[in-house]
């Protein structure tokens, strides 16, 4: 069984969209697929087509969604996704708006369509704080409704070393 790492990875580099690989990779976490949800958010990708706020955030925003969003209007709003988004936004400022001078798709890219390279070491690392967020709000990851093993850190640090190389 592949890990949520390595299939982040694989679909990097099919040239899947970064707001749909963590999708795809969250779907996979609780042991489903949905086609017309990952073409949703593909309306994400490069900053909306824009070079606006990164897909990785917003699809990051969407995934914690997927965990704590309302399916419906007779659903309860559970209080712990605005927690969580503010957390996301938050670290991914720190994290990569510092180092990139900002958290726009354009702004991390600097204009050069080369550094689509470091796409997927910030996929991957969103990935991870996500997986933290949400454990740190109590959801079980490792609960059967969350069917696959949370992959390591150790795991985490070496493929993250095997992107920022590649």
């Amino acid at each position: 069984m592949v890990n949520g790492a390595d299939r982040l990875i694989q679909l990097k580099e099919r040239g899947v969209c970064c707001s749909q690989v963590l999708l795809i990779v969250g779907l996979e976490d609780q042991g489903k697929t949905d086609r017309d949800l990952v073409r949703a958010v593909s309306g994400l990708a490069a900053g909306m087509f824009s070079g606006e706020i990164c897909g990785t955030l917003t699809g990051g925003a969407c995934l914690l969604g997927l965990y704590a969003g309302r399916g419906t209007p007779d659903d309860a709003e559970d209080h712990r996704l605005r927690i969580m988004v503010g957390e996301l936004v938050e670290w991914f400022s720190q994290e990569y708006g510092r180092l990139f001078g900002g958290i726009r798709c354009d702004d991390i890219l600097g204009g050069d369509a080369n550094a689509c390279s470091r796409c997927g070491s910030i996929v991957l690392g969103t990935y991870e704080k996500i997986r933290t967020l949400l454990v740190e709000n109590g959801f079980d990851l490792e609960s059967a409704e969350h069917k696959k093993e949370v992959p390591s850190m150790k795991s985490h640090q070496t493929l993250l070393k095997q992107l920022i190389l590649s």
